[in-house]
């Protein structure tokens, strides 16, 4: 278990709603499940994370942008998903994280995940 996901226990809640911004601006009423990595929850509700690695690390197809605030919480990345994002077009020191790497979604109840732009 690594960091991130040691914080999964922290509220003891079972679910709740994140609002996210999609790549068009357009704004989701996201649900999400005790359990769930941001970016099942995300895959879920349909959003367009492509996650090919299937969850694991291995890609930035499921980079999302968060308020500072809420990354300082979760913890320190791991040095597999601070390559992959410092790879990234759309990398933002301060607010990138891959979605399966974040798993207290209860942590974003009171703020917005953005879907960062696609690398080209």
């Amino acid at each position: 278990m690594n960091a991130i996901q040691s914080h999964a226990t922290h509220s003891g809640r079972q679910s709740g709603n994140i609002k996210v911004k999609d790549r068009e601006g357009a704004y989701h009423d996201v649900e999400w499940q005790k359990g769930q990595s941001l970016m099942e929850a995300l895959r879920d509700h349909g959003l367009p994370v492509l996650a090919s690695c299937g969850g694991v690390a291995a890609c930035a197809t499921c980079h999302v942008h968060l308020d500072p605030e809420i990354i300082a919480k979760l913890g320190e990345k791991s040095e597999d998903e601070r390559e992959l994002l410092e790879g990234s077009e759309a990398f933002d020191p301060g607010r990138s994280r891959l979605s399966c790497q974040v798993f207290d979604l209860s942590l974003l109840d009171e703020t917005e995940v953005e879907l960062a732009p696609e690398d080209s």
